[in-house]
């Protein structure tokens, strides 16, 4: 499609990198991109950038992706569980100051000839152009205001960014037990010589905190707009004063917030096409905005690359786009489910909780992860099994290993995990385990000699279902098997080293 002008609302990473790519593709096409921001003001801490992103990135620009690069500083992965810690080798990973991926975009867009207008509040429909690009946020005033059939769901757990003005040696996750409940930080060095500190809690340890009054998330402010919660900082530097080192956290209008999971039921509609968090938003535990936009801005510009006109170029954009993104999404839904229920699980050895939290999504088997990380598997299948274990099998080995491990609950014990007893059957059919639906499974399971967990047999309900489990084993204590077709061996597997189940039943249904 030839273009003769384009326009780019939003400043933000997808918008820029958008700008450039369009620019690149045509040359003789006006492109602008429109900011209301001020150019040296930005929010937020570090960035990261994953190996998957990278490879992307570079296949489309390498010019922009090795200078991210070489700002960025990379890092290994650890868990933390009081004094005990356990470390993932993953140098992959690359953390960049927020400022410095935003300067590198923005030299990049005007070095391609975007032209970059700052500190003036636009709309699609004021806007004379070809292609009007929406890139405007997760609060876009153009999806609200158009017919996107945009909708917004809001997590349970409470979370808010932070910094601090040292690096890290490493990424960091680190439950601390207060007063009031677990607070529980994900943490990373980035360039510039800081790190990021999020933190994030639940409702009820958010209130017995006394941080509803502080900022109340998406109530009643009591913190000003463009302010920092002071008093919830100078609390989380005590609760983290390990992590920390001693040193203060740096807030940036930093405050208590309720992810916000947006969805669209289209893209796009007549000249303007949304991108990045404008169409679609994934929990930062598993999904990183910044991915995402960018990722949309190759799709977006390889389709109006390919196709003759502006309708078929859109179409083609969302059919290439939207099965990641909802795939992410309801990994990133995984995610989120699971760190909003985290504080039970601090009770595992903290190489069986990060087995946890690598399996928690369904996205990185526990062969492959025994792959990248042998010693903390190793460890953890020594803890699952209550000895200790010999040399770690191969892959064909690893689900034979863990299946054959005796277990003993309460007075009984059984030679393997696969012999199961008459337990009461319970059916499971559920998309949130911590829902009231989920509530009533628990309490059916109380008082019973243990329960035995059945349901579809399809993936996602068997995910769902190990879930369900594992509340109702950290809940009521009982037994607790979870039936699943042989094909999904794997995923029980996880569900047993994790923690989330006490037996398996193997079926021959289809999955």
């Amino acid at each position: 499609m030839q273009l003769r002008r384009v326009a780019v609302l939003g400043g933000g990473p997808g918008g820029l990198y958008a700008a450039r790519l369009l620019k690149l593709a045509n040359p003789a096409c006006e492109v602008r991109v429109h900011e209301q921001g001020d150019p040296d003001t930005t929010f937020g801490f570090g960035v990261g950038l994953a190996a998957g992103t990278q490879r992307r990135l570079e296949a489309a620009d390498p010019d922009t992706l090795h200078e991210l690069v070489a700002a960025g500083l990379r890092h290994d992965m650890t868990m933390q569980v009081g004094p005990h810690v356990t470390r993932v080798r993953n140098d992959r990973l690359v953390g960049l100051a927020r400022t410095e991926l935003l300067g590198v975009l923005q030299r990049h867009a005007e070095k391609a000839g975007v032209e970059l207008e700052f500190g003036s509040r636009r709309t699609a429909g004021e806007l004379d152009a070809d292609v009007v690009v929406a890139a405007d946020g997760v609060s876009s005033a153009t999806r609200e205001r158009g017919p996107f059939g945009g909708r917004v769901e809001v997590g349970k757990g409470l979370y808010l960014w932070c910094g601090a003005d040292f690096p890290l040696d490493d990424a960091v996750f680190a439950p601390v037990e207060t007063e009031h409940g677990v607070f529980v930080t994900h943490a990373y060095p980035y360039s510039g010589g800081r790190s990021t500190f999020l933190v994030e809690t639940d409702e009820r340890t958010w209130r017995r905190a006394g941080f509803d009054a502080s900022t109340a998330a998406l109530e009643v402010e009591a913190t000003p707009f463009d302010a920092s919660d002071e008093t919830s900082l100078r609390y989380l530097e005590g609760v983290f004063a390990e992590q920390l080192r001693g040193r203060p956290l740096i807030g940036n209008r930093t405050r208590w917030l309720r992810f916000r999971t947006v969805r669209t039921e289209r893209w796009s509609e007549g000249n303007t096409v949304l991108l990045g968090d404008a169409a679609h938003t994934a929990h930062f535990s598993i999904g990183s905005g910044t991915k995402l936009a960018m990722e949309d801005a190759i799709a977006l510009v390889d389709a109006l690359r390919a196709e003759p006109d502006r309708a078929a170029a859109f179409a083609r954009y969302e059919q290439v786009r939207r099965p990641s993104v909802e795939r992410l999404q309801e990994l990133a839904r995984r995610s989120q489910l699971w760190w909003e229920s985290f504080p039970s699980r601090t009770e595992l050895p903290v190489e069986r909780l990060m087995v946890a939290y690598m399996s928690r999504a369904g996205n990185v088997p526990l062969d492959r992860f025994a792959v990248t990380a042998p010693d903390v598997v190793h460890a953890a299948l020594q803890q699952y099994a209550g000895a200790p274990a010999e040399e770690l099998p191969g892959p064909d080995g690893l689900a034979e290993r863990v299946l054959a491990s005796p277990l003993t609950h309460g007075n009984r014990t059984f030679p393997d995990r696969t012999t199961v007893p008459d337990l009461v059957p319970l059916a499971s059919d559920l998309d949130d385990p911590w829902s009231p639906a989920g509530d009533a499974l628990v309490a059916r399971a109380r008082g019973t000699g243990g329960v035995r967990l059945t349901g579809p047999a399809d993936r996602p309900a068997l995910l769902t279902r190990l879930d369900v489990a594992e509340r109702v084993r950290l809940e009521s204590g009982v037994l607790t098997a979870v039936e699943g077709p042989a094909a999904l061996r794997d995923d029980l597997v996880a569900g047993l080293v994790s923690g989330r189940t006490d037996l398996v039943v193997l079926t021959e249904e289809s999955a």
